[in-house]
């Protein structure tokens, strides 16, 4: 999986992202959290669109690299962070997972409850914890 490496900036309840490698990409939230959740959103919104154009994706740095380039301000209270770029690619494929019947039942029932269906539920959820959302 593809990392791009974001610049955080913030304070109280004002957090920012900036993706050095990605121009106009950014994200922002109540707390760093947030900011990268909207950050990794960001990422596949821009990543989505230039890919759709036929337009390939730049090679993204090393945190070193952005380093030596002064496009983090660590002595300004900025700091990188990782953030995964994880596209949909249209296309489902069957798996089969054991899980606990417990586990399963759970699952089933909040999925219910919020109208979707179990994969769908478990696609969401897994998608949130590898975006860092939970």
């Amino acid at each position: 999986m593809t990392h791009y490496i974001g610049v955080l900036d913030g304070a109280d309840n004002v957090w920012g992202i900036r993706v050095p490698d990605l121009p106009g990409c950014h994200g922002g939230g109540a707390s760093p959290e947030e900011a990268i959740a909207d950050a990794a959103s960001a990422i596949r919104e821009w990543a989505e669109t230039r890919l759709a154009k036929h337009v390939s994706l730049p090679e993204p740095r090393t945190v070193a690299d952005l380093l030596r380039s002064g496009e983090i301000d660590s002595a300004a209270g900025e700091s990188a962070v990782m953030i995964p770029l994880l596209i949909d690619s249209g296309r489902s494929v069957r798996a089969n997972l054991s899980l606990d019947a417990g586990l399963l039942a759970a699952i089933d029932t909040e999925a219910s409850r919020r109208g979707l269906t179990r994969s769908a539920f478990i696609a969401s959820a897994a998608r949130e914890k590898i975006e860092g959302q939970r």
